[in-house]
């Protein structure tokens, strides 16, 4: 049986009991596996990532942006993480015995779904996407909700499906088919938010850095420290251990530490084999020896 797994990033983080109503309804059908859910205060934004049989999850996911568009209203969300819709964003990632073909049926399915029945715009994005400009999330989402009304307006901003014109209550969503990304943040010894931004720019692709690497810089008010907070989309291109001591050094000219770091979502074991090779100096390591 093939596998598919789903990563929804929705724009709530602090209220938990919405929260929870939008994570009953994935398991209100045909079985899924709920692999992990993340919710943070700081970015207002909670990802749930769950696989199962392609039509499974498809009908998992169609739930979810339900309940999610039911009860989420972007005209008083507020959050430090970027974002354009209540439910933001939503990567279908083939795991097993499914192609990307397969998966493209399914983005599609959902994003018809989200646009003709819940009226929620929505933009095609990776491998769904139908224009070159619209592959990457930051191009669709340069804006957020606060642009979006106007972005909309323009010809070449027009939605791949939904409405044409905006919703206020639901903002739009992004949807489509991806290789497994790791979501990793890495949070700074310091308070200082412009420190955080002249790392980002030596790591990012758009600025001179990583090809791979997309980043932002957040402040974490409640922790009263500052983040880099990244999405690494090919990390055999560019590996976890690189980019991490990359921003070791970098902070390190400011005198400032690493307090920690984090693992957003399931990572894909083969993306900590280089990690290992790294730090313990096991070269000769072989994936065929981890058991479970």
């Amino acid at each position: 049986m093939g596998v598919l797994l789903a990563e929804v990033n929705i724009s709530e983080g602090k209220n938990m009991e919405l929260i929870e109503a939008v994570k009953a309804s994935i398991f209100a059908g045909e079985p899924v596996e709920l692999m992990d859910m993340n919710s943070n205060e700081d970015h207002n934004r909670t990802v749930f990532t769950y696989k199962g049989a392609p039509e499974a999850v498809l009908e998992a996911t169609k739930r979810l942006a339900a309940k999610a568009i039911e009860l989420i209203d972007m005209r008083t969300h507020k959050g430090s993480h970027p974002r354009m819709g209540a439910v933001d964003v939503v990567p279908f990632i083939p795991v097993k015995d499914v192609s990307i073909e397969e998966a493209l049926v399914i983005a599609r399915k959902f994003g018809a779904y989200l646009g003709n029945e819940l009226g929620v715009p929505v933009y095609y994005y990776e491998e769904a996407a139908e224009q070159e400009y619209r592959k990457t999330l930051p191009k669709i989402r340069k804006g957020e909700y606060e642009g979006l009304e106007e972005k909309m307006q323009l010809p070449e901003w027009k939605p791949d499906e939904g409405p044409e014109s905006f919703n206020a209550k639901s903002g739009a969503t992004v949807t489509g088919v991806r290789f497994p990304l790791v979501a990793f943040n890495v949070n700074l010894d310091t308070d200082d938010l412009s420190i955080a931004k002249k790392i980002v720019k030596a790591v990012r692709a758009a600025t001179g850095g990583y090809q791979c690497v997309r980043a932002i810089a957040l402040p974490l008010i409640d922790r009263g420290i500052v983040q880099v907070s990244m999405n690494l989309i090919n990390y055999e291109k560019t590996p976890i251990h690189r980019v991490f001591e990359t921003i070791k050094s970098e902070a390190s000219q400011y005198g400032v530490l690493v307090k920690d770091c984090e693992l957003v979502g399931p990572v894909p074991v083969y993306a900590l084999e280089s990690v290992l090779k790294f730090y313990l100096r096991v070269h000769e390591f072989s994936m065929d020896q981890l058991y479970y």
